[in-house]
């Protein structure tokens, strides 16, 4: 997705060109979120694995607004949540307790990525949970999981029970808390985070109508699922795309998350 005239370093730090490359798409993701409204003051997170690392990731330095994070400010962590290299800021401990979790137990999900909007929260507060009855839902189909609500995630117990939940599923619903998806890229993981946001929006404009919904068939959440998968004939190329699009205009907006 990347080219080299727009992953050049503005800061001196001491990392490989992946992992400034690696540091530049997550610092944009971050100043995606926060345009899009996918904020909650300081907390949340997004994290990345360092290329050519089995056991460190990225993730935003905690007591910063995520129109504040920049490339050279993320902080680089293991798997037990402690520093390497050096950071001016410390991590918040209920983010690599989710994140690392998933990282350890997943190798295909470079990227991780946790919100806490109203709608995100209002679903996941649902008995039933996730409606496959609207575009976006039916395009998710069977590839979401649930995972009860344990209280605030600092704890390392809760993390078998995350990942059994979880499975090999990519998009999450973590009980009475929020969305969570996740993807071997950051292109990946945004447009599936997406996708399960704007079921949420829609499966809760559609309720507060009052009208009797549409229930949608078995075979027409797969045939939406299998397009999806065969759009443009490749569909890590319409994530690259859509990603890129996004790229372009935060850039428009504010290019800072380069340094």
């Amino acid at each position: 997705m990347a080219t080299a005239a727009n992953l050049s370093r503005t800061q001196d730090l001491s990392c490989s060109d992946e992992e400034w490359q690696a540091r530049v798409e997550l610092a944009a993701c971050y100043r995606i979120f926060d345009h899009l409204g996918w904020i909650e003051l300081i907390f949340n997170h997004i994290t990345l694995k360092v290329p050519g690392s089995r056991d460190h990731f990225l993730i935003n330095p905690y007591g910063l607004w995520y129109n504040e994070v920049t490339a050279s400010n993320l902080v680089k962590i293991d798997l037990e949540g402690n520093i390497v290299g050096h950071s001016d800021w410390p991590v918040n401990p209920a983010g690599f307790v989710i994140h690392s979790a998933i990282h350890a137990a997943r190798a295909d999900a470079r990227c991780v990525m946790h919100t806490h909007t109203t709608s995100g929260i209002a679903v996941a507060c649902m008995e039933d949970g996730l409606s496959r009855d609207n575009f976006y839902g039916s395009i998710i189909g069977d590839d979401v999981a649930y995972h009860d609500f344990e209280g605030v995630t600092c704890d390392d117990d809760e993390k078998p029970r995350l990942v059994a939940a979880m499975g090999n599923r990519n998009h999450v619903i973590l009980r009475n808390h929020g969305l969570l998806a996740c993807g071997d890229s950051v292109a990946t993981a945004f447009i599936r985070l997406w996708r399960l946001q704007r079921a949420c929006d829609v499966q809760l404009a559609a309720q507060q109508s009052g009208q009797k919904l549409i229930s949608l068939g078995q075979d027409i959440v797969e045939r939406s699922d299998a397009a999806t998968r065969n759009f443009e004939g490749n569909q890590a190329r319409m994530e690259d795309r859509v990603f890129e699009a996004m790229v372009r205009k935060i850039d428009r907006i504010d290019p800072s998350y380069r340094n």
